[in-house]
């Protein structure tokens, strides 16, 4: 067999083997979607007690059903949502974030709409990130309705010695800040209490653990955390009996770096139709490239921001992209460097495989990827910006073919133009800083890719299919949120 077959062989027994482990995660486990009002719910079927399983900023649904399953394995019945403008709920947020009667209001009257149509009660509570301090409220302003509270990666102002009474806090080992904040809120039941010691004061009942080796999202499918999360509840209502927490964080990533590797040899099938001719660019002439736009696109961006998308700065980085592939291409032109022309069969590949192939995968194991009709038009918006940027972008590393160093000067120029247009405008795009890792992830999973696809079909279908992916990735990731 050729050595591409063996690849093919090994990509597609990983793959195969991956799902197996997930799957079986998911077996056994009835599985519905309904709404309550507005926001969308997956319901977790079991026999026990209701817990509302609530995600981060920028997260979803599907980000929490590691928890979402082991629990509902566990004989608890979950209901996991989306907040207002995040995943697939329609409505955008809105209100004030920086008052407590604003945006977060709302968000715990959302929760508690949720706790109320999952049944009697007491309904116990489990949530991530920003759900922590949502949730924590939401115990506080309707404790007759609520039971246990997990929070994991922990912060909320609301934590006082009493309230809530019944708190596991969970945190990765690489969380610093809040692993101290978890410290704090043990030390105010019991001083001399530390991490993995079970403080109690009266009715209180508090407890912090450290899930090894992960960080904000990594503690999402931590084994440990888990397994406590279920003892925790278990002690709550009293109820006995562990079940198996099988490895699906780790399982998920292989799965997700295996399809990325499939692309290779599927990549071999295209049609060969490369560019004629490498692009060739003097020193001089790529710095030109890569500093011009990192110090033009930014106050012109700013300057230019329509604020007309009802997702938070989508419309700066759909102008700020824009800007910058636009400015490349017309350097690109003036230095006489050709573009060579658009190969169908490129972008389609690499649609079918981001799009489908990659995008389903993630959708149904990690994160939500699947947009909802309100998003296409936010998707649309960035993809004016997103398919020149990475039109240029293919183009100044010649289809992946320019040296490593080159490629990453490239990336870096762009990350820093980010940062200029942060500290140009730090309170109105300060959600930039968080869109910096899904821009570095993508270069690495989605940008290896095009690389792949360049091979076969020439930088300009790379630059293309991969602009719709960005377009893509970015609008179905950040919140909607409608100002005013």
């Amino acid at each position: 067999m050729r050595a591409s077959g063996v690849f093919l062989t090994i990509c597609l027994l990983a793959i195969g083997a991956a799902l197996y482990v997930l799957e079986s995660a998911r077996a056994g486990v009835e599985i519905t979607q309904t709404h309550v009002g507005d926001s969308p719910v997956t319901i977790y079927d079991g026999d026990g007690p209701n817990v509302v399983v609530a995600h981060g900023f920028a997260g979803s649904r599907q980000m929490m059903q590691g928890y979402a399953l082991t629990l509902a394995r566990a004989g608890y019945r979950v209901l996991a949502f989306d907040f207002e403008g995040h995943g697939r709920h329609p409505v955008p947020m809105s209100g004030d974030v920086t008052s407590l009667d604003g945006t977060t209001r709302l968000l715990v009257e959302q929760t508690l709409s949720v706790v109320d149509a999952a049944g009697p009660g007491p309904v116990a509570l489990l949530g991530h990130s920003m759900a922590t301090d949502i949730l924590i409220r939401a115990a506080d302003a309707a404790p007759q309705w609520i039971g246990p509270v997990v929070v994991i990666s922990a912060f909320s102002q609301a934590v006082d010695a009493t309230q809530p009474p019944d708190m596991l806090m969970i945190t990765g080992a690489w969380e610093g800040g809040l692993r101290a904040f978890a410290r704090k809120a043990v030390a105010m039941v019991d001083p001399e209490a530390g991490e993995g010691d079970l403080a109690t004061a009266g009715e209180v009942r508090r407890k912090t653990v450290v899930a090894p080796l992960a960080e904000h999202v990594g503690v999402l499918h931590s084994r440990l955390g888990r397994a406590e999360a279920v003892s925790w509840l278990n002690t709550a209502y009293g109820r006995e009996g562990q079940v198996p927490v099988p490895a699906t964080g780790p399982v998920t990533l292989g799965l997700l770096i295996a399809i990325v590797a499939l692309a290779r040899p599927l990549s071999r099938l295209l049609p060969y139709a490369p560019d004629p001719a490498r692009r060739a660019l003097s020193r001089a002439q790529v710095a030109v490239l890569l500093v011009v736009p990192a110090l033009v696109a930014p106050p012109l961006a700013v300057l230019v921001d329509p604020h007309a998308l009802p997702v938070l700065v989508a419309d700066h980085l759909a102008v700020h992209l824009g800007l910058f592939g636009l400015i490349q291409l017309a350097l690109l032109w003036g230095f006489g460097v050709g573009f060579g022309r658009l190969s169908l069969p490129g972008v389609l590949a690499i649609l079918i495989w981001g799009l489908g192939l990659f995008g389903l995968a993630l959708d149904r194991y990690a994160a939500n990827f699947l947009p909802i009709p309100e998003r296409m038009v936010i998707m649309a918006a960035l993809s004016l910006g997103a398919v020149p940027f990475m039109l240029a972008d293919a183009i100044v590393t010649d289809g992946g073919r320019a040296a490593l160093s080159r490629r990453v000067l490239a990336r870096v120029a762009f990350l820093a133009s980010l940062g200029f247009a942060v500290a140009l405008d730090f309170e109105g795009l300060f959600f930039l800083i968080m869109i910096a890792p899904v821009i570095v992830l993508f270069y690495a999973l989605f940008g290896l890719v095009g690389r792949w696809v360049a091979q076969r079909q020439g930088a300009v279908a790379a630059g293309v299919g991969l602009g719709i992916c960005l377009a893509w990735s970015l609008g179905v990731s950040f919140p909607m949120f409608a100002s005013g």
